[in-house]
């Protein structure tokens, strides 16, 4: 076991580093970078543009050295922890991505418990009351929230809430609160508006997820060794948390390699329509005024999520799973 992690943590490396180097080619694609952009949006308002300034920045930030330099530069700074800077926020990446980062991590953490916490005990029932009127009903709600897009789902609560309590739940917090630390009333604050984006962002996942578990463990509940350990007379429980769950439980671990990922990128569109202070948005709008520093540390960052995911995926296959083998051989 620890040298199959070893061997895994050693592969990140280059692979992390083929990422890195494909992630710089995509951003340095489009034609120009901020900076141009910026000149553009500053002449189209009729204001005057310093070439003195703007040659200071280029040579500033390194965007006049050839393009290799610039990957190697931006690639070292990880390192150290130098993300490089972001030219919309004139901030450093490292201090952008602080001060909405928690905000992403507690609203995707929720929403993953939210989902967990709705789909198990759905799916379980589903399985095991097979064309039943409850499966049915169960079953025609998953249909609906797969097929609702969130961001529809998003408006439309946006519009009952307003309708019904008179209230705006755009945004994690009442907007005295905004770039204030932490108290009591700020953390009240985002618990009322909490709700609204972990129903809205778990609903299609919970859906989804609860037409797979059905589909596994009924699967499960017809294979042979199920039949034989209720001709042994095991309770029905015990026999169903035993084996045929545990089993049907690999693809929620699986899903681990894409679920670290969304932690930190959160649900883009729906982080719009809501205005939530998330990473999301900032992402998009990174990529969209080609701040490159800071869209390539976000790719970066979900990235190295996924690596890590799909090894802590691996390792729990493995554990949870008799029949499956890390070094990918039949055991002797």
């Amino acid at each position: 076991m620890i040298g199959y992690v070893l061997k895994r943590l050693l592969m990140m490396i280059p692979t992390l580093l083929v990422i890195s180097f494909i992630v710089f080619v995509i951003i340095q694609l489009p034609p120009g970078d901020y900076l141009e952009t910026y000149i553009a949006e500053l002449e189209s308002q009729g204001e005057s543009v310093d070439p003195d300034k703007i040659a200071f920045l280029r040579a500033e930030y390194g965007l006049d050295q050839p393009f290799i330099v610039q990957y190697f530069n931006w690639v070292k700074g990880f390192v150290v922890g130098n993300f490089g800077y972001s030219f919309e926020f004139d901030l450093p990446v490292r201090e952008v991505i602080g001060d909405r980062i928690w905000l992403t991590i507690m609203v995707s953490v929720i929403t993953i418990v939210f989902t967990w916490l709705i789909a198990f005990p759905i799916g379980i029932y589903s399985a095991t009351h097979q064309y039943s009127w409850g499966d049915y009903g169960l079953s025609l709600l998953g249909f609906i929230g797969l097929a609702t897009p969130n961001f529809l789902l998003a408006l439309v609560m946006l519009y009952l809430a307003n309708i019904w309590f008179g209230t705006s739940i755009g945004g994690l917090m009442e907007p005295e609160y905004l770039d204030q630390p932490w108290s009591w009333g700020k953390f009240q604050s985002v618990l009322e508006h909490l709700w609204i984006p972990v129903v809205v962002i778990g609903t299609s996942g919970t859906a989804g997820m609860i037409r797979r578990l059905r589909a596994n463990l009924l699967d499960e509940l017809e294979k042979q060794y199920v039949l034989t350990g209720k001709a042994k007379g095991l309770p029905p429980g015990k026999l169903l948390r035993k084996y045929p769950l545990r089993m049907s439980l690999n693809f929620f671990i699986a899903d681990i390699g894409s679920l670290l990922p969304s932690v930190i990128s959160g649900a883009e569109v729906v982080a719009i329509v809501l205005s939530l202070p998330t990473t999301g948005p900032m992402l998009l709008s990174a990529l969209q005024s080609q701040d490159m520093y800071l869209a390539g540390s976000f790719l970066m960052f979900l990235a190295m999520l996924t690596v890590v995911g799909m090894l802590i995926s691996d390792l729990l296959l493995a554990w949870l799973d008799p029949r499956i083998r890390l070094q990918g051989e039949m055991a002797k």
